[in-house]
């Protein structure tokens, strides 16, 4: 029941035109949202079964990225099933083997009905619209064709097509508040959130070669513990005239590499900072280790610990690096472009306020997940419950072959893959048990398994022709990952908590 309870909460955000959740943390911050695994994690879950259906969430998230909503709606579905037969009388073990038996039927199934799209580097079409139909159901679906092109430029810049993968963490999702989400725009390089070190330097540097450091500009501090009496004008100046001599050998074995630019990972004072500007070198300071990497993975330069290790072979190459102004405001940022190895880019996302970019990044981050496993395994199906209701009859069919009391769960599973598009259709202001026997029995008739819930009012039910695209791996992702929850669900009889001792 409490995990029911997790799954009703969820069950009214899934679809194009389901719910947002307000969710409020302790501090008071504040985070609108319909993406299941992010409301999952804020949510103050206690009890320990519904728990289990938010790791359920965060193993979809993490294995697809999408459907993270979908997969705890099922899993909840499966659940209330699942109690029906055992107030019936049937075993916990009898039912979970029913439940194993049909999601195999529903996975082979899926693959009968899929379809294998062929998609090149200049045909990208498919991919724009299975990028879509993942960012339909988000706040920012008034743009989604524009984001879908932004996520699948972003996926196919950092592709290896040769290996069929792709690495995510080389696509940065950068967020800066002010301005329209249709500003959002899409940079071959990478964006750090940070300004020249002194307002005076370059703002421009054109066919940068950058020094990527990792050591601080400042003299080198004795590991042990040390005290220096001055107690004469001489001496002060003496120290002086070392220190300073310090800031001129490291800037010099920068500049005698080549280098115009220099990215540093901690800051330094004001006197380097103003030896910097002397010798025209400009500079940007605590620059984070990630991006740090992504910059020398974009440019092609080398991460060096120590100025002496500093020569021309590892520095970063790049044609522009600018410093941009939003607004009227002082926020400021350094967009690194047209480097040498493109192997990064930067989605710089803009929206109003802090809460419409965060989602902004979330959903686009979901579209490069959806574009990733498209990418991996090209084979599709079809959104708007077309594919469970199609799985569901398929469920029907094998249980009325079989024999003993695993053909309860088997039917009570099929029930279950039913609860999807009755989600979609309440949500989308339809009568759901109407809609959804409707098309049920179209399928049935037509022997169509594209048919499901027109949720927008388009005209027609056909998934197929409204170019409503899901990945197949996602879609068996989620019976599987919520038959394995339920299952381990309904194993459990007792819950056991250690005593407390006054």
């Amino acid at each position: 029941m409490a995990a029911c309870s997790v799954c009703k909460t969820l069950r009214s955000s899934i679809g194009p035109r389901g719910m947002d959740k307000m969710m409020v943390s302790p501090d008071g911050d504040v985070t609108i949202t319909n993406d299941g695994a992010t409301i999952l994690d804020q949510m103050m879950v206690e009890n320990q079964v519904a728990k289990l259906l938010v790791e359920l969430s965060k193993s979809q998230d993490d294995e697809i990225g999408d459907g993270t909503t979908g997969v705890v709606v099922m899993a909840g579905s499966l659940l209330q099933q699942a109690k029906v037969l055992l107030d019936r009388g049937l075993h916990p073990r009898r039912i979970a083997e029913g439940f194993e038996q049909a999601c195999e039927v529903a996975c082979a199934h899926l693959e009968s009905i899929s379809d294998v799209v062929d998609w090149s580097e200049d045909r990208l079409d498919t991919l724009v619209e299975t990028a879509m139909t993942t960012l339909s159901s988000k706040i920012i679906n008034r743009c989604h064709r524009q984001m879908a092109e932004i996520a699948v430029e972003a996926v196919m810049a950092v592709a290896d097509l040769e290996r069929k993968d792709v690495n995510l963490d080389l696509i940065k999702l950068q967020g800066k508040t002010g301005g329209h989400l249709e500003d959002t725009r899409l940079i071959h390089g990478v964006v750090i959130d940070k300004d020249m070190s002194h307002p005076q330097m370059a703002k421009e540097v054109r066919d940068a070669r950058m020094a990527i450091l990792t050591c601080p500009f400042e003299p080198p501090k004795p590991k042990t513990k040390h005290k220096i009496e001055i107690d004469s004008v001489e001496k002060y100046k003496q120290l002086q005239q070392q220190e300073q001599q310090y800031f001129h050998d490291m800037i010099k074995q920068v500049k005698d590499s080549g280098a115009n630019l220099v990215i540093c990972q901690w800051g330094f004072d004001d006197e380097a900072n103003h030896l910097l500007l002397q010798s025209q070198l400009p500079a940007v300071r605590w620059v984070g280790g990630v991006e740090l990497e992504l910059i020398a993975i974009a440019t092609g330069g080398r991460i060096v610990p120590r100025f002496s290790e500093l020569t021309e072979d590892k520095l970063g190459r790049a044609g522009l690096v600018k410093e941009i102004a939003f607004g009227t405001t002082k926020d400021r940022m350094i967009v690194i472009s047209d480097c040498v190895k493109s192997k990064t880019c930067t989605v710089l996302v803009r929206a109003g306020n802090t809460m419409m970019v965060d989602e902004a990044v979330r959903s686009i981050h979901d579209a490069t997940c959806v574009v990733r496993n498209l990418i991996r395994d090209n084979r599709i199906v079809y959104g708007g419950g077309s594919a469970e209701i199609a799985c569901s009859l398929k469920v029907f069919e094998q249980a009325d072959e079989m024999v003993g009391l695993e053909q309860y769960a088997v039917r009570a599973f099929a029930d279950a893959l039913v609860d999807v598009p009755l989600a979609l259709a309440e949500n989308s202001g339809l009568d759901p048990v109407l809609t959804v026997s409707a098309v049920q029995a179209q399928q049935q008739a037509d022997s169509n398994p594209y048919l499901g819930v027109d949720c927008m009012s388009r005209g027609t039910n056909d998934m197929k022709a409204q170019k409503v695209f899901e990945t197949l791996k996602g879609k068996q992702q989620q019976l599987l990952l919520a038959t394995q929850v339920v299952k381990m669900i309904l194993k459990i009889d007792d819950v056991i908590k250690p005593s407390q001792y006054e």
